[in-house]
């Protein structure tokens, strides 16, 4: 992985951890996500413009927006729905761990990319130390009857969740070859807030929508502003490194996840978030090095 895919996945994740505390602390997440896309793409449509006028898109290019809008539909879609069928201590870490686990995979028969071993140790880490975060004191629990985590209600969309994360990873890695990443980044967030606004209104009507508004305008700004530079920064990491090494790297956000919900939620200090964090980071140098 080069210095500068480095930088722009830790700023990146980081970036990421802050907007994802602004959600957390939301009234209706669903809600706050389609706001977040929608206010993002009224802020960066001058960005768009200029860009669309001097980096024109050429024919593969659409695909590919097209796809990434699809895909980032479907993984907004089955994340909200693991989440509100299932635990976030069981969803996050099959969904989070399952698609850098997978990505490799994809990356290496798709895309001919090769992973050297201490860079595989290295994802191994990540994934582990995700599953230490968030699955400490229950792994004789799960190792013993697998089936029955499987079982419960919300784990599918979890692991298919995952699976849309490996995908969207290794199809705009492609994508970002036929379409300035900023450029490409904005028409999926503007794709993806048009194709959810239907089932938001369906879902909370307009009341519920402006409501939360109202009451988080200034967290939704700021998320749209974060969220957006995060992910746009991850796009031209892309570009530069190996979606295999890039995609378990951004987990590094579960870090600064950590240390943001020590430092201002306040939450309790845990042996579990320490050697989880130890692993992720353990896992990052690896990813970094080769």
């Amino acid at each position: 992985m080069t210095d500068i895919a480095l930088a722009l996945i830790v700023v990146s994740a980081l970036m990421h951890a802050v907007w994802n505390l602004l959600l957390k602390r939301s009234n209706n997440p669903e809600i706050f996500t389609w706001w977040l896309l929608t206010t993002g793409s009224i802020i960066f449509l001058p960005l768009a413009v200029v860009l669309f006028i001097t980096r024109p898109i050429e024919g593969p290019g659409w695909w590919f927006v097209l796809g990434t809008v699809v895909i980032h539909s479907a993984y907004f879609t089955t994340l909200a729905r693991s989440y509100a069928q299932s635990d976030f201590s069981l969803v996050y870490p099959i969904a989070r761990g399952l698609g850098p686990s997978l990505v490799p995979i994809i990356g290496t028969v798709v895309l001919h990319e090769v992973v050297a071993i201490p860079a595989a140790v290295g994802i191994g880490l990540v994934v582990s130390g995700i599953a230490t975060i968030h699955w400490w004191g229950r792994f004789v629990e799960i190792l013993k009857d697998p089936l029955r985590l499987l079982r419960q209600p919300g784990i599918g969309y979890a692991l298919l969740t995952g699976i849309l994360i490996a995908f969207y990873s290794v199809w705009d890695k492609v994508g970002v070859g036929h379409v300035h990443p900023l450029l490409y980044l904005y028409l999926m967030n503007l794709g993806v807030s048009l194709s959810l606004s239907g089932y938001q209104l369906r879902t909370f009507g307009p009341t519920g929508m402006i409501t939360e508004w109202r009451r988080n305008r200034i967290a939704i700004t700021i998320s749209a502003i974060l969220a957006f530079s995060a992910y746009g920064g991850v796009l031209a990491a892309l570009t530069t490194s190996s979606v295999s090494y890039v995609a378990p790297a951004r987990e590094v956000g579960i870090v600064f996840g950590v240390i943001l919900g020590l430092t201002v939620l306040k939450e309790e200090l845990k042996a579990s978030r320490i050697v989880g964090s130890f692993l992720i980071v353990s896992g990052l140098i690896l990813l970094a090095a080769f």
